[in-house]
C-alpha cells in the first residue's frame, strides 16, 4: 500500500509550520528552561488556536474528531521546531482520557506521571501530587516527582509514544538538515568536509534511517485508528525504531560538528539534548522492543 498525506493534513502541516517558522522557539526554549514561561504560554496559546490540542479528541467534547495520522503530522512538526511544554502529555495522552480530553481541546496546558510530571511548575497536574523537581538532560524538559500517581492509561500510553516517535523523526530531521548545511561550508585542507566520501557515507546512513522509521511511524498510526489488535505492538516497534534512527542522526550530527558541536551556545544542541530525553520517554527503547517481542510470541 503506497501511504500519502490528505491535502488538509499537508496543508495543516504547512499552516504548522509557517506559525512556528515565523517564532523564534530557540528563544523560547532556552527562556522556558531557566523558568521564564511568558514566550512559550504564548506559543502554547498560538499552537492550541490552530487545533493542535484538540486534534484527536471528538467533536462532542470540542475537539476536531481526527486520527492519529493528524496528530503524527503535527507532533513531526513540533519537534522540528523544538517546541517547548506538555504537548504529548496534552494532546496525547489526556487528549484520549475522557475525564481530561474536553479541556485539553480547549487548551488548557495539562501535564500527567509518565513516571514524571514534565513541566508541573507551569502546567496543571491532573492527578497525584507533584514533588521535588529532577535534573533532566534536555533543561527544556523540566520533571518531577509525582506522589500518589495513578497507573498509566494503556491506550493513552500507546497515542503518546507514537506522539514521541513522531517528535523524535522532526528532531533527528532538523539535525540532518543543520549538519548537512555546515559540512558544506566546513572546509579542511581546503575542501567542504561535506565532500569527503567518509562524512557522505554517515550522513547517509542518517538519512536511510530515518526513511525507515517514518513508515513504521505512520504505519502505527494506522494501526492504532483502525483498532488493530497489534496497534500496541506497532507503536512499540515505531518509537523503537524512531529512537535509534534519531539517535544516530543525534551522533552524526554532534560528531561531524566537531568541539562546536560541544558548546552550550550551538542552537543544535538543544536539538541533540532534546532527542536524548525523547528517547527514554514514554517508554525505553528496551521497554518497547520487549513489547514486541512479547506480541510475537505470543502470535
Amino acid at each position: 500500500m503506497r501511504f500519502q498525506l490528505s491535502t488538509d493534513q499537508v496543508d495543516f502541516r504547512h499552516a504548522l509550520d509557517d506559525l512556528l517558522s515565523g517564532t523564534d522557539t530557540v528563544s523560547a526554549a532556552r527562556a522556558w528552561a531557566e523558568g521564564e514561561h511568558g514566550a512559550g504560554r504564548a506559543l502554547w496559546k498560538r499552537i492550541a488556536d490552530l487545533g493542535v490540542s484538540g486534534l484527536i479528541v471528538p467533536e462532542d467534547d470540542g475537539g476536531l474528531g481526527g486520527s492519529p495520522v493528524d496528530l503524527v503530522v503535527a507532533h513531526e512538526a513540533l519537534g522540528h521546531h523544538l517546541v517547548v511544554g506538555p504537548w504529548i502529555e496534552t494532546a496525547a495522552y489526556l487528549a484520549c482520557v475522557p475525564a481530561h480530553r474536553a479541556r485539553a481541546a480547549g487548551g488548557a496546558m495539562l501535564t500527567v506521571a509518565a513516571p514524571y510530571a514534565l513541566d508541573a511548575d507551569v502546567a496543571e497536574l491532573v492527578a497525584g501530587t507533584a514533588g521535588e523537581r529532577l535534573e533532566s538532560v534536555d533543561a527544556t524538559r523540566r520533571l518531577f516527582r509525582v506522589a500518589d500517581a495513578p497507573p498509566p492509561d494503556e491506550d493513552a500510553f500507546d497515542m503518546a509514544a507514537l506522539a514521541c516517535a513522531a517528535q523524535l523523526l522532526g528532531a533527528a530531521e532538523r539535525v540532518l538538515a543543520d549538519t548537512v548545511s555546515y559540512v558544506r561550508q566546513r572546509e579542511q585542507f581546503g575542501r567542504a568536509i561535506g565532500s569527503f566520501q567518509a562524512v557522505k557515507h554517515r550522513l547517509a546512513d542518517v538519512r536511510i534511517g530515518l526513511d525507515f522509521a517514518r513508515p513504521l511511524v505512520y504505519g502505527a498510526a494506522l494501526s492504532v485508528s483502525a483498532g488493530s489488535a497489534g496497534g500496541s505492538r506497532d507503536v512499540s516497534a515505531a518509537k523503537a525504531f524512531a529512537a535509534d534512527a534519531a539517535w544516530r542522526a543525534a551522533r552524526a550530527g554532534l560528531q561531524l560538528h566537531g568541539a562546536l558541536g560541544y558548546t552550550r551556545e550551538l542552537d543544535l544542541g538543544l536539538w541533540l539534548l532534546r532527542i536524548r530525553a525523547l528517547t527514554r520517554a514514554w517508554g525505553t527503547p528496551a521497554f518497547h522492543r520487549g513489547r514486541v517481542l512479547a506480541s510475537l510470541v505470543a502470535a
